[in-house]
């Protein structure tokens, strides 16, 4: 279905579910996806977005914190609440299709029991606003801000969506960062994109632990609490 998109119009997604043992299969089978209450990713600049959640999940509240302002900068560290701006492209050495194609076939090995979904959308990145998934609303309500954000990875990472979740999210990437600045510039943008990767993630819950993770990594998973 992938290699069949260009004549199709349609993108293949797996599907997970929050509970693939529950026959409501949430949220694909209970209905719980709202493509009539999203915008356009068009109408989003995936750098303002990315700055704008920085400083919103970077700011410190002396009286409504539960950690003091020395250990939450530390979490962000060396940056602090300084937004350092994108990452910059990476060459595409890996075919991204090839790849993709790879994480998928792996991904159904992990989870037999992922649906197909086809979706009519040009990419992987307006796909997720086209069926309407509601993965960060904990965060925010239009997913066109994140499909904005992803179809800019899909440019300068060679990302592919593969697969998405009740709050969920699993990319495939051509083009990881292989340095430790590129890494953490690129762990920023995670972090601004899903603060939980880092809040809710491994120990240590640092941005530089996070940047060793993702160093040279082909696939990125992002989850929403």
């Amino acid at each position: 279905m992938h290699t069949e998109h260009p004549r199709s119009g349609l993108w293949p997604l797996l599907l997970d579910a929050l509970d693939p043992n529950d026959g409501e299969f949430r949220p694909w089978a209970s209905g719980e996806v709202f493509p009539e209450q999203m915008s356009s990713p068009a109408s989003h600049d995936p750098a303002d977005l990315l700055a704008h959640w920085w400083a919103t999940y970077t700011a410190v509240d002396e009286d409504d914190d539960m950690l003091d302002v020395k250990r939450r900068l530390a979490v962000t560290a060396p940056f602090g609440q300084v937004w350092p701006g994108l990452a910059a492209s990476r060459e595409t050495v890996t075919n991204p299709e090839q790849l993709a194609s790879e994480f998928a076939q792996a991904f159904l090995t992990d989870y037999p029991r992922t649906r197909l979904g086809l979706v009519a959308a040009p990419s992987g990145a307006e796909a997720l606003t086209a069926v309407g998934w509601a993965g960060p609303c904990n965060y925010e309500n239009d997913t066109a801000k994140f499909s904005a954000v992803v179809r800019d990875w899909e440019n300068r990472f060679g990302a592919r969506v593969v697969a998405v979740g009740f709050s969920t999210l699993h990319l495939s990437i051509a083009a990881p960062p292989v340095s430790e600045h590129e890494a953490l510039l690129v762990a920023a943008e995670h972090f601004a994109f899903c603060p939980d990767n880092i809040w809710q993630g491994s120990r240590p819950y640092t941005l530089a632990a996070y940047a060793e993770r993702i160093t040279g990594a082909h696939r990125w998973d992002f989850w929403w609490d």
